[in-house]
């Protein structure tokens, strides 16, 4: 198993192969994007290398800067963000703190996310408000299993973005049938290499079992085909646009949310 220590020359060394990558294309794009990655990867990174504490801080920005964005995405107004962050925050330091009540935690935020629109007696928007935020709590509520997964959950990170990246660019150059109606862009010949790009970068790393493959080659691609069933229902093309050439951090962590949960059900 891979520890954070060990993962850093590899970080370090795929940042400076993709730099030159980047360098050669000369697509200012593909630059700010590349600039974006080098600032966020040593962050990440050190809070990982910090154990629990540093994820957990970590998991909870992550996871309020999420809940703004998914708040925009479903019409959500300042009461259910504020207590849907709370819920995420409260099982993020949970999951750190007192891990053997993350369900206890997780129910009760539940409940009070329910409870938000039912005090109000909106009997127009209620349900959509109680359906959003609900979504809100179990999608972004895996967060909070980054806690206790050590460097196991950077891997994880670090598996599902290569994959994202092979398959785009063997997506668009190989073309053939759709992955779904749901995102026309993306098609099975990029989703097929992803998968094994992903895997290879799982085995490079002493971190390749079945549970981790499924997680990254089936919870990856559902990942982010979920964030893109939420956009185009909210007819939006990204999640935010706070983050130069990458939009927001929904569509960074998308795929690793999906591939975490798939992995905490299998594990």
């Amino acid at each position: 198993m891979t520890t954070v220590a060990g993962l850093v020359p590899y970080l370090g060394g795929a940042l400076a192969v993709g730099g030159v990558v980047v360098a050669a294309t000369r697509r200012r794009e593909l630059m700010v994007r590349w600039c974006v990655w080098a600032l966020g990867v040593p962050l990440v990174t050190a809070a990982f290398w910090l154990g629990p504490p540093g994820i957990a801080v970590l998991a909870a920005v992550v996871g309020v800067v999420a809940v703004a964005e998914l708040g925009g995405l479903l019409r959500l107004g300042p009461v259910d963000r504020a207590v849907l962050g709370a819920a995420i925050v409260g099982l993020v330091l949970t999951a750190w703190l007192a891990p053997g009540e993350v369900f206890r935690v997780a129910a009760a935020g539940a409940l009070a996310i329910a409870g938000v629109p039912l005090l109000s007696g909106d009997a127009e928007h209620g349900l959509r408000r109680l359906g959003a935020g609900l979504l809100g709590l179990v999608w972004l509520g895996v967060l909070a299993g980054l806690v206790p997964s050590g460097a196991l959950g950077l891997v994880l990170f670090v598996a599902v973005s290569i994959a994202d990246i092979v398959a785009y660019a063997t997506g668009r150059r190989l073309g053939g049938p759709r992955l779904s109606p749901l995102s026309p862009a993306k098609r099975w010949s990029g989703t097929l290499a992803g998968a094994a790009a992903g895997l290879l970068t799982l085995a490079v790393l002493s971190c390749l079992t079945w549970q981790t493959a499924v997680a990254v080659a089936v919870g990856g691609p559902l990942g982010d085909l979920l964030e893109s069933m939420v956009k185009r229902g909210a007819r939006a093309k990204d999640a935010g646009r706070w983050l130069p050439g990458s939009g927001g951090i929904l569509d960074r962590i998308d795929s690793l949310l999906v591939a975490l949960a798939v992995l905490l059900v299998l594990g």
